[in-house]
């Protein structure tokens, strides 16, 4: 029985690798000639990706670290794990909310530098200047929520359990997405409508040409005076140089975010963690053990979930003998495929076809096992981009 090579190019949570059979999976950070990638942060732009490699697993959500497009290119899906750190955002975004309506980093920092003297002195001056500081609680404040997907809706959940009320925007949403989405969310047709409405703005969505500086000048000018944005989805989404101008104007109260820049470093309205928002131990146990799960399904059985860069594509098993094939998504690729195997004396089982923008994907259960010529000839064709024979083997 053969063995897949697994290389990782991260630590990889155990939790996920346990699901890697030792009978049918070889793991390694250096792994030769792999037939899969699993990666968290390292970027793989300018990384040779050999000839090998079938499939990239990334061990979180975002994927700007892998070289889609041109993965794309070769036939290789892309998964990723959406969702499994929906919760470790969602707390995050929820201190964000704390801290800013109640004002408790500057309020730390007043007393980190109060100067040294005895308790007496300062709780006296701690209620002489503990005004300073008022906040605000969050009922019946309303949140703009951009972006609601599975962290954008949990965000909404949580902000509707505590009181406030809650607008949403997103053009993208999928029907299991509204499915999920409460109730209570006041559906917006736009950013600018989000953006209006929020005495606190949250952005929950993708990093793309269309989103970059998706918040710029002429976005914030429409914001309610002293509105407070939230940025836990991407660097990139704000327009660091306007919310400074905003900031310093006092149009926006505060800007919290999980990416730091040298532009918002040093104002103390702007408050900025390290990139934190997946960081918790039970955040990156559940996305190895999506993406594995992902990844073994793909490796065995050709089946597609959660590909950033592949339709979806689920074909219960009719045969031990399979074919995966990615092609261009354009007219006469089936009839092609369907010509060369029947040349071949190979009898079609069962076939499903998927399509995702311009890539498309083909699996096809066949009655007998399949030659070299015949993936040859399905090589061949005018806009394939790659052919798998997936036979079943039983661990």
């Amino acid at each position: 029985m053969s063995r897949f090579r697994i290389q990782t190019l991260n630590n990889i949570s155990h939790l996920g690798l346990k699901r890697l059979p030792d009978k049918r999976y070889n793991v390694a950070s250096d792994a030769s000639a792999p037939d899969a990638i699993l990666v968290r942060s390292q970027k793989m732009h300018d990384l040779p990706i050999p000839d090998s490699v079938r499939a990239i697993g990334r061990a979180g959500a975002g994927t700007d670290n892998i070289p889609v497009a041109k993965l794309s290119a070769r036939g290789i899906p892309v998964f990723n794990a959406p969702g499994a750190n929906a919760n470790a955002v969602n707390e995050l975004v929820l201190t964000a909310l704390l801290l800013a309506s109640r004002n408790l980093v500057p309020a730390l920092k007043f007393v980190r530098d109060l100067p040294e003297s005895d308790d007496k002195s300062l709780h006296a001056l701690m209620e002489e200047k503990k005004k300073l500081f008022a906040g605000s609680e969050l009922p019946n404040h309303t949140l703009g929520i951009i972006g609601l997907g599975a962290i954008g809706s949990l965000v909404a959940e949580t902000a509707i359990k505590l009181g406030m009320k809650v607008v949403g925007y997103d053009p993208e949403i999928t029907v299991e997405g509204a499915w999920r989405l409460p109730s209570q969310v006041k559906k917006a047709e736009s950013v600018e409508e989000v953006i209006k409405a929020g005495d606190f703005i949250s952005l929950h969505i993708p990093l793309l040409e269309k989103t970059r500086h998706l918040i710029n000048a002429d976005r914030i000018a429409l914001m309610r005076n002293h509105a407070v944005l939230l940025n836990f989805a991407r660097d990139g989404l704000v327009d660091d140089h306007a919310v400074l101008a905003a900031l310093q104007a006092k149009k926006l109260k505060y800007y919290l975010s999980d990416f730091p820049s040298a532009a918002l470093r040093d104002h103390p309205q702007a408050i900025a963690f390290p990139h934190l928002g997946a960081s918790t131990a039970e955040a990156e146990e559940n996305c190895a053990v999506m993406v594995v799960d992902q990844l073994r399904d793909f490796l065995e059985h050709g089946n597609v979930t959660n590909s950033v860069n592949f339709p979806t594509a689920q074909l219960t098993r009719e045969s031990p003998f399979r074919l995966g094939i990615a092609h261009a998504n354009v007219p006469n690729m089936l009839a092609q495929i369907s010509r060369s195997l029947g040349e071949s004396d190979v009898n079609i089982h069962n076939m499903l076809n998927k399509s995702k923008v311009e890539v498309a994907y083909t699996l096809v259960d066949v009655d007998s096992s399949i030659s070299t010529a015949v993936i040859g000839s399905i090589a061949a064709i005018k806009g394939v981009l790659s052919v798998r024979f997936i036979p079943l083997e039983i661990v």
